[in-house]
C-alpha cells in the first residue's frame, strides 16, 4: 500500500497537467507534420524528392534547435516564461501556415508564396525547438520536488517513479500523436487544408490557456542559485581560464606570482569531507551539491562521453523519418479503397505506430519488465542501453520489411503497365508490419533515450539532457535530407540508370534506398554494441 501511495504521489497535479499539455502539443505538431509531404506535392506542386528534403530539413531544424537554446534555458532563462514565449511563437507560425492554405485556396492561379510558407514553417520550428525540452524539463522539476519531499522513499521506488513519469509522458505524447495523425489527415484529405491547419492552430491556443491556468500548482525552480553552479557558465570559465593561463606565461614580480597562484588554484565546488564534527544533514547536503555541481572541464568531459552513443543513434533517427516522407508516398501508390466511397489517407497509417505503442506499453510495463527483472536480477528489468539496442535492432527489421514490400509493389506495378488485365495494385495494408515494428522499436529506443540522457547529465543541465535527446532526431533529419540529395544526384536518369526518387512511383526505386538504410543501420548497431561494453553510466561511476 505504501508503494502504491508513493506512485500516486509521483504524478502530482502539475505533472498530470503538463502531460496533457505535451499531448496537445503533439496533436498540433502531428496534425501538420504527418501529412506535410502530401501538402507540398499536391498543393505546392513540389517534386517527391524536394518535398521529402523540405520535410526532413524542417524536422532537422525543429529537433536541432534545442541544442542551441538549452544552454540559455539552463543558465539564464526562466523555464515558465520560456515555455510561454515559445508556445506563442509556435502559435504565430501555425497562423501563418493556415493563411498560406487560405490564400492558396482563394488565388485564381492556386499558387502559394514559398517565402511566406518557409517563414511560417521556420516560426513553428523555432517555437517547437525551444518549447519541447523546456516543457519536459519543467515537468521533471515537478517530479523532483515531489521526490525531494518524500525523504523516506527508497532509491528503488524513486527510480521506478521516474520511469513511470517518462512512460506516462510518452503515453500522453502518443495519444496526442495518434489523434493528430488520424483525425487531421482525414480532415485535410476530405475537407481541405484550411480547416486542416486551422484546427492545430486552435489547439495551440488551447495549450497556452491551459498552461496559464496551472500557474497556481506549478513548482518553480529556484532562480537564485549560485551562477557558478550553472554548467554552461562553468564551460565558459574553463575556456577563459585556459586561454588566460596560456597567454600569461611570464610574470613580473611576486605580486603577479601570488595572483597567478590564486588564479590557477583548484577551488572545491563543495565540501565533501565527512569529519566527526560534520552533522548528518550537512553531509547529505554537501553530497547532493557534489552530485549536481560540475566544473567546466567535467561538463565538457560529460558531453564528450555521451557523444559516441549519441552518434550511433543517428541511423535510428533516419529510419524514424521515413513514415512521414517515403512511407506516405509509398501508400499513395497503393490500393487504398475500403468500400466504394472511402479511401484511406496514406498519412493515417502513421497512427499504427502510436496505436501499437499505446496498446503494447501496458504489456511492456506489466509483463515484459517483471519477467526481465526476475531473469536479469536488475531493478529496471532491462537496462536503459540494452533497451535502446533492442529498439535499434527492431527498426532494422522494419526497414528490411519495407524494402521487401516496396519490391513487391514495383513488380505488380510493372505488370499492370505491360498487361492491362493484371491484378489490382498492392493493398496499403501491406505496409502495416513495417509501421507496427517501428512502433514497437519506439517503446524501447525513444523512452530509453529520454531516460538515458536524463540520467547521464546533472540536474542543472536537465534541459540540455533533453536537448541531446531531441537533437538526435534533428541531426538524423539533416542526414536523411543530405542522403536524399546525394542519392538523387547520383541516380538521375542517365541511360538505363533511374532516379530512386522519381515522381512516377512505378519507376522509383525506394526499395534500394531502404536496403541502403538497413545496411548502414546494421553497421551502427554493431558499433553501438561495442560502445555499450565499454560505457560506464553516471550511476555506476558514482557507486564506485
Amino acid at each position: 500500500m505504501m508503494a502504491e501511495g508513493e506512485k500516486r504521489r509521483g504524478l502530482s497535479k502539475s505533472c498530470a497537467l503538463l502531460i496533457v499539455i505535451a499531448g496537445i502539443e503533439r496533436y498540433a505538431f502531428k496534425g501538420v507534420a504527418s501529412n506535410l509531404v502530401t501538402y507540398l506535392t499536391d498543393v505546392v506542386k513540389m517534386s517527391n524528392s524536394r518535398a521529402a528534403t523540405t520535410v526532413n530539413t524542417w524536422s532537422g531544424f525543429t529537433f536541432m534547435l534545442p541544442l542551441f537554446s538549452a544552454p540559455f534555458a539552463d543558465s539564464y532563462w526562466d523555464r515558465f516564461f520560456t515555455i510561454l514565449a515559445s508556445s506563442s511563437l509556435y502559435f504565430v507560425g501555425l497562423v501563418g501556415l493556415t493563411y498560406t492554405a487560405f490564400d492558396g485556396s482563394r488565388s485564381t492561379t492556386k499558387t502559394i508564396s514559398l517565402y511566406f510558407l518557409y517563414t511560417s514553417l521556420s516560426l513553428i520550428a523555432l517555437g517547437l525547438g525551444v518549447l519541447n525540452p523546456s516543457l519536459q524539463a519543467f515537468g521533471a522539476d515537478q517530479l523532483d520536488n515531489d521526490l525531494d519531499h518524500d525523504r523516506e522513499t527508497s532509491l528503488e521506488v524513486k527510480s521506478n517513479r521516474k520511469s513511470q513519469f517518462f512512460q506516462w509522458w510518452y503515453f500522453g505524447v502518443c495519444v496526442g500523436s495518434l489523434l493528430g495523425v488520424t483525425v487531421m489527415a482525414y480532415i485535410q484529405d476530405t475537407f481541405g487544408w484550411v480547416l486542416g491547419f486551422a484546427i492545430p492552430t486552435a489547439s495551440m491556443l488551447l495549450l497556452i490557456l491551459l498552461f496559464l491556468c496551472g500557474c497556481g500548482v506549478y513548482v518553480y525552480a529556484d532562480s537564485g542559485l549560485d551562477p557558478k553552479a550553472k554548467p554552461f557558465q562553468r564551460i565558459l570559465e574553463y575556456i577563459k581560464g585556459a586561454v588566460w593561463r596560456r597567454s600569461k606565461i611570464t610574470l613580473v614580480n611576486n605580486h603577479d606570482l601570488n595572483a597567478m597562484e590564486l588564479e590557477l588554484q583548484e577551488k572545491p565546488l563543495c565540501n565533501c569531507s565527512n569529519t566527526a564534527s560534520t552533522t548528518t544533514s550537512k553531509t547529505l547536503a554537501n553530497e547532493k551539491n557534489c552530485n549536481h555541481s560540475f566544473s567546466g572541464l567535467e561538463t565538457v568531459k560529460l558531453l564528450l562521453r555521451l557523444l559516441p552513443v549519441w552518434t550511433m543513434l543517428l541511423t535510428f533517427a533516419v529510419i524514424f523519418q521515413q513514415p512521414a516522407t517515403f512511407f506516405t508516398k509509398q501508400g499513395m501508390a497503393m490500393k487504398r479503397n475500403i468500400g466504394p466511397n472511402f479511401k484511406i489517407p496514406p498519412a493515417t497509417l502513421q497512427s499504427t505506430i502510436t496505436l501499437s505503442i499505446i496498446l503494447l506499453m501496458p504489456l511492456y510495463d506489466k509483463v515484459l519488465i517483471p519477467i526481465a527483472k526476475k531473469i536479469t536480477k536488475n531493478e529496471k528489468g532491462i537496462p536503459v542501453m540494452e533497451r535502446m539496442g533492442i529498439g535499434m535492432f527492431l527498426s532494422i527489421i522494419a526497414i528490411v520489411i519495407a524494402a521487401l514490400v516496396e519490391r513487391k509493389r514495383l513488380m505488380i506495378s510493372k505488370k499492370m503497365k505491360t498487361s492491362p488485365n493484371s491484378s489490382d495494385p498492392l493493398s496499403i495494408f501491406w505496409l502495416l508490419p513495417q509501421y507496427i515494428l517501428l512502433g514497437v522499436s519506439d517503446i524501447f529506443t525513444v523512452v530509453g533515450m529520454q531516460e538515458f540522457f536524463y540520467s547521464e547529465v546533472p540536474v542543472s543541465m536537465r534541459t540540455m539532457g533533453f536537448a541531446l535527446y531531441t537533437s538526435v532526431f534533428g541531426v538524423g533529419s539533416f542526414v536523411s535530407a543530405a542522403l536524399i540529395s546525394v542519392i538523387e544526384s547520383c541516380t538521375k536518369s542517365r541511360g538505363e540508370r533511374q532516379n530512386w526518387f522519381a515522381d512516377d512511383m512505378s519507376e522509383a526505386r525506394l526499395d534500394n534506398y531502404y536496403w541502403l538504410l538497413a545496411f548502414t543501420s546494421a553497421i551502427s548497431f554493431l558499433m553501438y554494441i561495442v560502445i555499450c561494453k565499454h560505457f560506464k553510466s553516471s550511476s555506476s561511476r558514482d557507486g564506485q
